[in-house]
């Protein structure tokens, strides 16, 4: 399925730039427009609050950060994608992500819903 590889290239870029501490880089891959929800804090709405939510969110366990695109689609523009992420021993959960294509052929997020599973293995149903 081509959006689950293209997806996930995506975020394999972005875990190298979370894995960096580079929040400016992680906000790049988001559109200029986009939300961001999570249970670690407010939305953030937009690059620079993207940003400034990344920059917020960088500790020690930040090298060990890893996403892995499950399931994905696309329609048009448009496109969908469910993730499991981890970070060190306690950060776990999936995210559902919208993602939209640029002129470029590129895609952005436009939307991310992260959702914390607390104690639980996120590849487990």
């Amino acid at each position: 399925m081509p959006e689950e590889e293209d997806f996930q290239s995506l975020f394999n870029t972005y875990v190298a730039r979370y894995r960096a501490a580079d929040a400016s880089g992680c906000a790049a891959l988001f559109a200029s427009d986009a939300e961001l929800f999570s249970p670690y804090g407010p939305p953030a709405v937009g690059r620079p609050a993207i940003e400034a939510t990344h920059l917020e969110w960088f500790d020690d366990a930040a090298g060990t950060k890893n996403i892995k695109v499950v399931s994905a689609g696309s329609s048009g523009d448009l496109g969908w994608c469910l993730a499991h992420f981890s970070e060190g021993n306690e950060g776990q959960g999936t995210s559902l992500n919208v993602l939209q294509r640029q002129a470029s052929g590129t895609w952005l997020i436009l939307r991310c819903s992260l959702n914390e599973l607390s104690g639980a293995d996120p590849s487990e149903p």
